[in-house]
């Protein structure tokens, strides 16, 4: 592992994927100084498109619920990332159900995402932390 982008929606105080995110892997042993956090990224495509053209990704290996791979995957190809992903195997609860039905709906919206190539809701300025850890990791 060289860095970890974790992207998500904060749009709410109440709600902040990208930081439970970092707490997650920081309690399970992931160095803080390893992770850089997207707040923006509202939507998959969002996502995708800012670890591209806003982080400088290029190359990424992603972690997702297994009934969302699919989609990330090819929404992080169709942005210009060479992306492979790894599904994670959840319970079968009713968030579980809930993201399986979500899913469905969800495929639609990327095959607009990926023939439109819409500009995510908030692009922003370029961000360096991507590049400054993969800097730190090679010096």
């Amino acid at each position: 592992m060289k860095v970890v982008l974790v992207t998500g929606d904060n749009s709410r105080v109440e709600y902040d994927e990208p930081d439970a995110m970092r707490t997650y892997l920081t309690a399970h042993g992931v160095p803080d100084d390893r992770i850089v956090s997207d707040y923006a990224g509202f939507d998959t495509w969002d996502s995708c498109v800012r670890a591209k053209r806003i982080f400088g990704v290029d190359r990424a290996v992603l972690v997702s619920q297994g009934f969302h791979i699919r989609r990330a995957i090819a929404l992080c190809r169709s942005a210009g990332i060479d992306a492979y992903g790894v599904g994670v195997d959840a319970v079968h609860d009713a968030t579980w159900y809930y993201g399986g039905t979500r899913e469905v709906f969800a495929a639609g919206k990327a095959l607009l995402d990926i023939v439109f190539e819409p500009d995510p809701h908030f692009l922003g300025p370029r961000e360096p932390g991507v590049a400054e850890a993969l800097a730190a990791d090679a010096g």
